[in-house]
């Protein structure tokens, strides 16, 4: 089983991160690029499949999300040629295309640690931290200067939780976009609290 151990934190600021990373002697491995998917269902509330077009490269990824500990999921990752055929594979195997979603992703590499900052609709920007063994993923973190409690463990509906009074149902299963538009009504009323930096579509993808 290859596992996936990453931990989350939100809100952050991004111009802050790239100069703590930029200090820390982190690399720049992708600059800010728009990023679209497209999630399957595999009739489990846990796991799913998905086709990512990363700019760079394309990703068949297969997930199963078994608990909410930092080796608690499972992931399968395989480069693919092209996204549309990719899509239309899973279509005609039989599975159901449950969601589009549109996302901006940073990558930075920091010794053995792959960090991301990511921003989604309708939350603020986060980062996950990504690497070899909860180890190394513990170390990065505390050189960003977060403290291990406060991370969030678990896929994007995990985050969306925390700003939305919704369900995992909702946001997995009754959710079919997630574009950088007005957030549809359902979720907009369900709304905790104001978030300290609404996601917005950025002027400058690449600021």
């Amino acid at each position: 089983m290859n596992l996936e151990i990453e931990a989350t934190f939100l809100e952050v600021d991004k111009n802050e991160i790239r100069s703590k990373l930029k200090a820390l002697g982190g690399k720049l491995i992708q600059p800010e690029i728009l990023m679209r998917r497209i999630v399957f269902d595999l009739h489990s509330n846990h796991a799913f499949a998905r086709v990512r077009d990363e700019g760079n490269r394309i990703v068949l990824t297969y997930k199963n999300h078994h608990n909410d500990t930092l080796t608690g999921t499972e992931e399968i990752n395989v480069e693919v040629s092209n996204y549309e055929d990719t899509i239309a594979i899973l279509k005609a195997c039989g599975l159901r295309a449950k969601s589009d979603e549109d996302s901006y992703r940073e990558t930075w590499e920091l010794d053995d640690v792959e960090i991301t900052i990511d921003t989604w609709p309708w939350i603020p920007t986060y980062i996950e931290i990504e690497g070899p063994g909860e180890i190394s993923v513990k170390s990065a973190a505390t050189k960003l200067g977060y403290n291990m409690q406060n991370a969030v463990i678990g896929s994007v509906d995990s985050v969306y939780k925390l700003y939305y009074d919704v369900s995992s149902e909702l946001i997995n299963e009754q959710l079919s976009e997630f574009k950088f538009v007005d957030a549809p009504t359902e979720l907009a009323s369900k709304l905790r609290f104001v978030p300290l930096a609404p996601a917005k579509i950025p002027a400058n993808p690449h600021a």
